[in-house]
């Protein structure tokens, strides 16, 4: 008797050790109304069906710049999502608006200071609201979208959540000086998602911005802080709202060292850039089918890579 009592209380005793062990090796719950903060590269099921037409991505771009870099982006990755994407330019281009028709001129500075910044992102973030969709993602005009792997990405958080998603061009916080009132200022410091590389604001969180940020708030918003507008996004989510950075390393910008981005894992990659790093030419190394000489940026040999049924793409490219 007194046997079977002890091996009753192991066995109780074991039970009770093995569930706390499931406790505490859980995964953490997500924020209160907030969406689930996986560690990066974890993968995430699907949280809701995602199309083409519920993503509004917006491309920040100048007139100077439309031939020069835009002409790429239409032949290149535009050309398969029109229907999504809407170009925030400063200045009118009749040839530009027959191939795409979503250009918004936005009648801001063709400068490249904070307030000329602030100023298009102000436009961007009221036409996203009018649009109706659920997600908005910014972009520049030198980045290439995978827009496929952005679709994937989306779809594992749910837009009515707070989510903010991007890569910081830091490696810490930054650090900024607040005005509270006309003779008040404090410090504060916050995370943000570089411009450069791109970054996506749920439709839950972009309504949750709207005291900072429509109708024109967003450039007062900018000066309280006087940084630019990618800042200012981070400003407002993570230090007025408390929403923190979910930070992607599926985004990248010319900040960083793009050689070093895998070519066997292009397709899992949401943007991409080119330009300059420490003084070298900085772009994606990947082979063929073009030339660095026909194809310095790398993107048409990308696209061709992720769409090789595309007519312009030689048939015999080999990566």
């Amino acid at each position: 008797m007194l046997k079977r009592c002890g091996r009753r209380l192991l066995l109780a005793l074991a039970g009770a050790l093995l569930a706390c062990l499931l406790v505490l090796t859980a995964d953490p719950p997500p924020p209160p109304g907030g969406a689930p903060r996986p560690a990066e590269g974890h993968p995430r099921p699907p949280a809701e069906p995602l199309a083409p037409h519920d993503v509004f991505i917006a491309v920040k771009t100048t007139k100077k710049f439309h031939r020069a870099r835009l002409d790429l982006l239409l032949e290149t990755w535009i050309s398969r999502h029109k229907e999504m994407t809407f170009i925030f330019t400063d200045g009118e281009d009749e040839a530009l608006a027959r191939r795409t028709g979503n250009v918004v001129n936005t009648n801001c500075s063709a400068a490249h200071s904070r307030q000329a910044l602030s100023c298009k992102m102000a436009v961007e973030y009221d036409r996203f609201i009018d649009s109706g969709r659920k997600w908005f993602c910014h972009v520049d005009d030198d980045n290439y979208v995978n827009v496929r792997a952005l679709l994937r990405l989306l779809a594992s958080y749910p837009h009515t959540q707070d989510v903010y998603i991007g890569k910081p061009s830091l490696d810490r916080p930054i650090q900024a000086t607040e005005r509270v009132s006309e003779n008040k200022m404090r410090p504060v410091h916050f995370w943000f998602a570089t411009g450069g590389a791109g970054f996506c604001i749920s439709r839950g969180l972009a309504l949750k911005m709207s005291p900072w940020a429509s109708g024109g708030h967003f450039m007062s918003t900018a000066e309280r802080i006087r940084l630019p507008d990618d800042c200012t996004i981070g400003y407002i989510v993570e230090a007025l709202l408390g929403v923190p950075l979910i930070r992607s390393g599926l985004f990248h910008s010319h900040l960083e060292n793009l050689q070093q981005v895998p070519a066997s894992e292009l397709h899992e990659q949401v943007t991409l850039s080119y330009g300059m790093f420490e003084n070298k030419r900085n772009a994606v190394h990947v082979k063929g089918p073009f030339s660095v000489e026909a194809d310095p940026s790398r993107f048409r040999s990308i696209h061709c890579h992720l769409y090789p049924d595309t007519p312009w793409c030689p048939r015999t490219a080999i990566f």
